[in-house]
């Protein structure tokens, strides 16, 4: 998709295999994300009408979403009336330009940066640093993964996948500290040097999490304040922002606050919710309203849904496949159920392998903070998928599974192969490379004859009894 910023690996198969071969790191991760998971439900059990929340959040996206050009304008006009300059990208490359633009134009040479899954999409670090402009990420997760030189690897928890140990380690590469701090002691490290770095930033970049339409006003969720420090600071806020994002009006708020940060993280909110309103005296502020293919999925009537979504993470933590097949294994900015229903809606033919990377459980489904029905968008995307570029190999083998399975003939004399083959084949073909399925399983062993045989000769014995 002409601006989108492409990542090189889409073989989701590959790299979960990758992440899967360091099974103690496998097991802590599963386990980590789970006891999150655990977090939310003892959370969401804590709200007697949650499910009437989700209900109302679901409804209220919906409705933005199907009159999103009236309420961007809305936005637009509420924005620009209180203060804040309202800039429209349709791609990533427009997003860049714009943001590079604004900070070359006032000499900007240090930035600091909040998270942001938007400027993760449209690769603005790169693009910025090449410029000669200095990009400091302040949360610390992303700030980790910055001088790891990595992508997040969870949109609420972007270093979930590093173990104490390998933090301590490039700790004391990159910034001279001890190898035996303890995690304490390694937070307050980062807090001293991101604080002198917040003192010397000439510009503010921020994601967005809500943006009110009926006041102009963007919503900032964090837990570290550090948004809070770079757009209080810094005499340059930038405000990135996709143009889901947008919610009707500011009691509507309400209900996404008291459902986010439970989904995300089982807390009862964000310890800092920052509303900024207009710019404080001598201060601008920028929002970038981005599109960047997010109209391209509104128009596909089975897809669209997905964009209700207020990036909580709920799906990944709750995903079986995820847990134990870790972030980068998707090759996408969101990885996780989400990301693969978001991701080919923006090119299938890169993300093809990602709608399969899922049980179809349904988990996703039921923690879903805005009900997005991700099971199905899973299922429809295999459909969509699934024919135009699936190997031939396996297109021609489920032809074959489809002649057998129509006949019950054929599948009789099938079934009779099959159950002599595992009965007299050695294990070396049996368990060759063609079989994935046996790598980490053992196959059942062969019964001697079928159910349908054995039900004829029971109930012929049966009939000759009586």
């Amino acid at each position: 998709m002409e601006g989108f910023i492409e990542l090189p690996v889409v073989d989701h198969a590959r790299l979960a295999a990758r992440f899967a071969a360091d099974a103690e790191r496998v097991q802590w991760h599963d386990a980590l994300l789970w006891q999150v998971r655990l977090k939310r439900d003892r959370a969401a059990a804590e709200v007697p009408e949650w499910e009437e929340l989700r209900r109302l959040a679901s409804e209220i996206k919906a409705h933005v979403l199907t009159h999103l050009d009236r309420y961007l304008e809305q936005f637009e006009a509420q924005a620009r009336a209180c203060g804040i300059q309202v800039h429209w990208a349709r791609d990533a490359a427009a997003h860049n330009r714009i943001v590079h633009e604004l900070l070359a134009a006032r000499h900007v040479r240090r930035v600091v940066k909040s998270k942001s899954m938007l400027t993760e999409e449209c690769g603005l670090n790169p693009y910025l640093e090449v410029r000669g402009i200095e990009v400091v990420d302040t949360d610390l997760g992303e700030r980790i993964m910055q001088l790891l030189r990595q992508p997040p690897s969870h949109i609420v928890t972007p270093a979930i996948h590093l173990r104490r140990e390998e933090v301590v380690r490039l700790f004391h590469e990159k910034l001279g500290v001890p190898e035996n701090l303890t995690p304490d002691e390694l937070v307050a490290v980062a807090r001293r040097v991101l604080r002198q770095k917040f003192l010397e930033a000439e510009a503010a970049i921020t994601g967005v999490n809500f943006a009110v339409a009926e006041t102009g006003t963007l919503v900032v969720c964090t837990n570290e304040g550090n948004a809070d420090l770079g757009m209080h600071l810094a005499p340059v806020h930038i405000a990135a922002m996709g143009i889901e994002k947008l919610i009707p009006r500011l009691v509507d708020l309400g209900v996404f606050l008291r459902l986010l940060a439970r989904s995300a993280t089982g807390q009862p909110l964000t310890v800092y919710t920052t509303h900024i309103g207009r710019p404080r005296p001598g201060q601008e502020v920028h929002v970038v309203l981005v599109d960047n293919g997010r109209s391209r999925r509104l128009g596909l009537s089975r897809f669209w849904p997905a964009l209700k979504c207020i990036r909580c993470g709920a799906c990944m933590n709750t995903c079986p496949v995820y847990r134990r097949s870790g972030g980068y294994s998707y090759g996408a900015t969101v990885p996780g159920p989400i990301g693969a229903i978001l991701m080919p809606g923006y090119d299938a033919a890169r993300y093809q392998t990602l709608p399969y990377a899922s049980s179809l459980c349904g988990s996703c489904r039921e923690v879903c903070p805005v009900q997005i029905d991700i099971d199905e968008q899973l299922y429809a995307w295999r459909q969509e998928v699934g024919p135009r570029y699936v190997p031939r190999l396996k297109r021609l083998a489920m032809r074959l599974a489809a002649r057998v399975l129509a006949s019950p003939g054929r599948y009789r004399r099938a079934g009779r192969l099959l159950r002599w083959s595992l009965r007299r084949l050695p294990r070396r073909i049996l368990y060759g490379p063609w079989n994935g399925w046996g790598r980490a399983r053992e196959l059942p062993s062969a019964p001697a004859e079928s159910f349908l045989e054995w039900y004829r000769k029971t109930r012929a014995s049966a009939t000759a009894q009586r």
